[in-house]
């Protein structure tokens, strides 16, 4: 069992190597760099459809997910890209993953989706703007007037 005090700091590394990962795909496919994409080792034209905007997803997403900033959103609609990424993509050339090539796409979908309904943890700047919120809406003690 994971003491209670792991489990924030877990979920936040878990969820910064996820959108780091994550990230790293768009910017391969949108820059070229890395390796570019996986299928032609190169920058997708701009625009093209659906795999320019695919990897704008994955760049942007990653990078909310990876700071922690409108995270539950990004992971969301990360997990739905990969989604439909497996479905339309993969599934059609095989039921498995491992048959498919889709390992990646369903493990950033479920990977995605536990983000999504776990939050981002204690180390992100959702929980920090989320404490600073707090902080500010409690309200200060009065001081004791002095009766004059």
């Amino acid at each position: 069992m994971v003491p209670t005090q792991l489990k924030g700091p877990v979920l936040s590394l878990f969820r910064i190597v996820v959108g780091l990962l994550f990230m790293l795909h768009g910017a391969a496919s949108i820059f070229g760099i890395l390796g570019g994409n996986p299928v032609t080792g190169e920058a997708i034209p701009v625009g093209t459809w659906p795999g320019w905007w695919a990897a704008l997803i994955q760049l942007v997403c990653g990078a909310l997910v990876l700071v922690g900033l409108g995270t539950r959103p990004a992971a969301l609609l990360a997990s739905g890209s990969m989604a439909y990424a497996y479905f339309v993509v993969h599934q059609p050339h095989g039921l498995l993953p491992i048959r498919n090539g889709g390992e990646a796409a369903a493990m950033f979908c479920w990977s995605f989706l536990l983000v999504a309904v776990l939050g981002p943890g204690t180390w992100a700047l959702d929980a920090l703007l989320a404490r600073r919120r707090a902080a500010a809406e409690t309200p200060s003690t009065p001081r004791a007037s002095v009766p004059a």
